[in-house]
């Protein structure tokens, strides 16, 4: 009977003690009560949205750089729909505006081919050299939010001949 009170305690005791390693590792730092309420522990704050949601307070890259913005664009169909026109539609809500030069009047007296009602989802850098093709560059200047095309040298263009024929 001695003996078995001596194994029942040293099981017990090891029990306990395999109990209390095996939990200490699960321990981690109490969250917040109150939702909302910003946690400061971590490098990147973050605040409690629910019970299970985490959210951190940093912008989203698109925030930050607004060429990376995803834009999904529906230019309205009329029948003198201009380039520039569907680039002043893209941009309305950017943070950015079109430059006017007379280098660029060309580009954006082109009419809009059917192609280019629909845009997107696409990104904001993505969805204006759609607009503008591969034969401009797109300029951007981030200080002054303003968006502008100046004409890439294609060497070896053939020319177009008024029939519509390419020549060499």
């Amino acid at each position: 009977m001695r003996a078995f009170k001596r194994l029942y305690r040293h099981r017990t005791v090891s029990g306990l003690l395999a109990v209390c390693l095996l939990t200490s590792g699960c321990v981690t730092a109490a969250p917040p009560d109150t939702p909302g309420e910003e946690m400061t522990h971590s490098l990147t704050p973050v605040t409690r949205q629910g019970r299970y949601t985490l959210l951190e307070l940093t912008p989203e890259p698109a925030q930050r750089h607004l060429m990376r913005q995803i834009v999904e664009v529906s230019i309205p169909p009329t029948l003198d729909t201009n380039v520039g026109d569907a680039l002043r539609h893209v941009l309305l809500h950017s943070g950015y505006r079109l430059c006017d030069t007379p280098e660029t009047a060309t580009l954006y007296a082109f009419p809009l081919p059917a192609a280019h009602w629909r845009l997107g989802p696409m990104s904001l850098r993505n969805a204006l050299l759609t607009l503008a093709g591969p034969v401009w560059e797109l300029l951007v200047d981030d200080a002054l939010r303003q968006v502008c095309f100046k004409p890439v040298n294609v060497p070896d263009a053939p020319d177009i001949a008024k029939d519509g024929s390419a020549q060499p």
